[in-house]
């Protein structure tokens, strides 16, 4: 949205996420070293969220706030008596009364002394053009009941727009996991730093657009605290990319071994090598059933494919390869098993996927040092011995936990798909659409890490590079619809935006 009317420039500090404890503290910092004081802020955050609802929605009259007892109801209160200065028809519907000698309960009196109304939740709702959620922001510790509840889905079963302070009330402001009863925004504006839980996992259904107002506060202020996630900025995701040299030959790319494609498998195998060329490796061969070798020939001759029975006649094919593709259609028989066994113990650089993270949940083999895991939520739970229940509850700590165990770049995948590494950090992917929840995804994405990492990237920036181009790619091949989206879509995409990723 670029700048506001007003001093609150709205952009974000190096794409870090601040989890809510950073955030107070970037909060008492601002407050003990740059003079400013809660009720300041609280004014600051007010103004910046009325200037986007005026961006926003310029014919909006009338304005609803729903105020809960915290700061983040003190947010709406501001709000709710800067429109009414501004000629609006605000009013503002409280659970209870703030807190006494709260910040919340002065900008409620000066609410109140400009004349504003303040219902209680036994009325009728007044007719409004625009609601603003100011119930909890990142205050919320628990799933909203009771009365909260029950205007939470009144709010989500309306076609009004709504406006959500900080964040979506209901949504867990660190791990994107969002309560029965969540808040469902058309736009989010969240204050001084943008959150983790914005940006991945159930997130995706409850935020809208994400506005981030600094509040005027200092551009260095966050240096004071360290963020261990961040948003794949596509400045950064370009310059990674690999040059290709004048004078460069095939051997200089990489030589990827895709294995995989177990009995009626053959299409994930076929996706993930077809991908690693896409992205620019030098050389594919592809390690699979014997009857799926006259079908690859034809559709993708590029392919140099082997008829595999067993692991004598992969050994060869390991010793001339630079990176290892496993687990697409691999299955968890005997031939995959062998397979993928052999593969491991050779030591080359791999991306790990499919059934072979499923074979890795059941029989532990250390990973090559240079080791992509690309799990979905099901595969992550069988790896760390729990449910889906669970890794949905806290993505971040998931992706971390299994890079941690399995000494590997974890690509954890899903809406707002996250990369972590073994020291903790996180990247998250802020692209990606619904239409790619389709078979085959998974295998090209394989493909094209494994691409990146046989043109020299490192484990972790083939990892970020790879589910940037993958997720692009994905946002591109869906302008013509979401529904319907197959794998092979990414394809044509795909090359382009290797070639010219910054292009929109």
């Amino acid at each position: 949205m670029g700048k506001g009317s007003g001093d609150y420039t709205f952009a974000m500090i190096d794409n870090s996420l601040f989890e809510v404890a950073q955030v107070r503290a970037l909060e008492r910092a601002a407050i003990a070293t740059h003079g400013l004081s809660e009720r300041e802020l609280m004014g600051r955050a007010g103004r910046a969220a009325f200037e986007v609802l005026r961006a926003r929605w310029p014919q909006a009259r009338r304005i609803l706030a729903l105020c809960g007892t915290g700061n983040n109801g003190g947010d709406g209160y501001v709000l709710a008596r800067i429109a009414h200065e501004a000629g609006l028809d605000a009013c503002v519907l409280a659970l209870a009364p703030p807190r006494c000698e709260s910040e919340a309960a002065r900008a409620c009196a000066d609410w109140r002394a400009v004349g504003g109304r303040v219902l209680s939740g036994q009325e009728n709702w007044p007719e409004a053009d625009v609601h603003v959620d100011a119930l909890f922001g990142i205050g919320l510790a628990r799933p909203p009941d009771g009365l909260a509840r029950e205007w939470i889905e009144k709010l989500n079963t309306a076609t009004l727009p709504v406006l959500a302070l900080d964040v979506p009330s209901g949504l867990d402001p660190d791990t994107g996991y969002a309560a029965a009863a969540s808040v469902r925004a058309t736009v989010t504006v969240t204050f001084i730093v943008d959150k983790p839980g914005l940006h991945t996992g159930s997130a995706a259904e409850h935020v809208g657009e994400i506005v981030v107002a600094s509040l005027g506060l200092p551009a260095e202020l966050p240096a004071n605290v360290r963020a261990n996630a961040y948003l794949l900025d596509l400045e950064d995701i370009e310059l990674r990319l690999p040059m290709r040299a004048r004078d460069g030959h095939k051997g200089r790319y990489g030589h990827v071994l895709a294995i995989g494609g177990d009995a009626g498998m053959g299409g994930a195998i076929r996706l993930a090598g077809e991908a690693a060329l896409r992205v620019g490796a030098g050389r594919v061969s592809v390690a699979t059933r014997p009857e799926h070798i006259l079908a690859l020939n034809s559709a993708r001759p590029e392919l140099m494919a082997h008829a595999i029975d067993g692991i004598q006649e992969l050994a060869p094919l390991l010793d001339r390869a630079s990176i290892v593709a496993l687990g697409p259609g691999l299955g968890q028989r005997a031939w995959g098993h062998a397979l993928w066994h052999a593969a491991i113990v050779a030591g080359k650089p791999l991306v790990l996927d499919a059934d072979g993270l499923n074979l890795l949940s059941r029989f532990a083999l250390p990973l090559p040092m240079q080791t992509v895991m690309t799990p979905h939520p099901g595969e992550a739970a069988r790896l760390l011995g729990t449910d889906v229940e669970s890794i949905a509850r806290n993505r971040f700590t998931a992706a971390r936990d299994l890079a941690r165990r399995y000494r590997a770049v974890v690509v954890l995948k899903g809406a707002g798909t996250l990369i972590a590494n073994e020291q903790g950090d996180v990247a998250v992917c802020p692209w990606g659409n619904p239409g790619m929840a389709s078979a085959g995804m998974g295998d090209v994405l394989t493909g094209i890490v494994a691409g990146l990492l046989a043109q020299g990237l490192d484990a972790w920036q083939a990892a970020c590079v790879g589910v940037a181009l993958h997720a692009r790619a994905g946002d591109r091949a869906a302008r013509d619809g979401e529904a319907g989206l197959i794998a092979s879509d990414l394809f044509s995409p795909l090359r382009r935006l290797r070639n010219h990723l910054g292009e929109a």
